[in-house]
């Protein structure tokens, strides 16, 4: 009986695998054993082929497998960006102004069209503000006051970061919490499709500069904008009556398509907590959460 949870079935999966070495011996005079990682490309009557993550597979005799076990996939390149890096895609946000406050950034939106939006509006809380918490938060405060704006700065949820703005005073904004979710732009484009959709009307897109925006009719719309190879979607939208119908699959197919044409790899946006309607349609398209965010209001008086 085999002392490994291993068999055909990991062909193409990541695996650890712990394997006799033949004529050596461990530190303490027995037996040498050495691990191998990778993903397992063949299973045959009497080896296993193993691809490590860097140079040539490996053939292993199964009689030297001691044990093994699958593991998980590793992240993806994109999931192993930072909090901040993620966060700091405001290149494809049109009209907004930056200062740096150490790494943390004041966002400010001179001109908004509609409403006061919070990620515009609000100061980026990631990282090290370059001076006592309390002293940065104060700066954000003015920062804010001055412009007319409600003092708000965005952290990352349940972070050490919240909890010290939390003992100065500083409160949840009510049902802002929100994901931030990315994956493969060519992957959501393939799993969305080609199909038609028999909308109000045919898709209008609007190019200006990186960004672009795409609307059905007074229906549907969608804003997305281009920094590096990252594809950033904002403000999608479907009228109350008309969701269920595939018009925000429609909106999203082309403003994927015209990442795509610009060299976008990435896509990724934000959804709140709350909105399971919408989580669910991104969770089936590929996007995976990233980090999760919450923005925190200063203090009255």
């Amino acid at each position: 009986m085999r002392a490994h949870r291993l068999g055909p079935d990991v062909v193409g999966r990541r695996i650890v695998v712990r394997r006799l070495v033949p004529g050596e011996l461990g530190p303490t005079g027995g037996p040498a054993f050495t691990d191998l990682l990778g993903v397992c490309e063949a299973w045959g009557d009497t080896s296993i082929v193993v691809r490590p993550e860097s140079g040539d597979p490996v053939t292993i005799p199964l009689d030297l497998v001691v044990s093994g076990k699958p593991v998980p996939p590793r992240p993806s390149v994109r999931q192993r960006v930072s909090v901040r890096d993620a966060e700091l895609r405001t290149a494809s946000l049109a009209g907004i102004g930056t200062t740096a406050l150490g790494e943390w950034q004041l966002r400010f939106e001179p001109a908004p069209v509609g409403r006061v939006r919070n990620r515009f509006n609000s100061c980026l809380g990631v990282g090290d503000p370059g001076l006592p918490l309390a002293d940065a938060a104060e700066q954000v405060r003015r920062f804010y006051v001055d412009r007319d704006r409600p003092p708000r700065i965005q952290v990352e949820l349940a972070s050490a970061t919240e909890d010290a703005l939390r003992e100065l005073g500083w409160t949840a904004v009510p049902g802002r919490d929100s994901h931030f979710l990315l994956g493969s732009l060519a992957l959501v484009r393939r799993t969305l499709g080609s199909e038609s959709v028999d909308g109000p009307a045919a898709p209008t897109v609007d190019v200006d500069g990186t960004r672009v925006t795409v609307t059905l009719g007074d229906l549907t719309r969608g804003e997305a904008g281009i920094d590096g190879d990252w594809l950033g979607v904002h403000n999608l939208s479907v009228e109350p009556a008309y969701r269920r119908r595939g018009l925000a699959r429609a909106v999203l197919r082309e403003l994927l398509g015209w990442g795509a044409e610009q060299g976008a790899t990435t896509v990724w946006l934000h959804v709140q907590t709350d909105n399971e309607p919408a989580l669910a349609l991104y969770d089936t398209l590929g996007l995976r959460t990233h980090h999760s965010c919450r923005y925190l209001e200063a203090p009255v008086g």
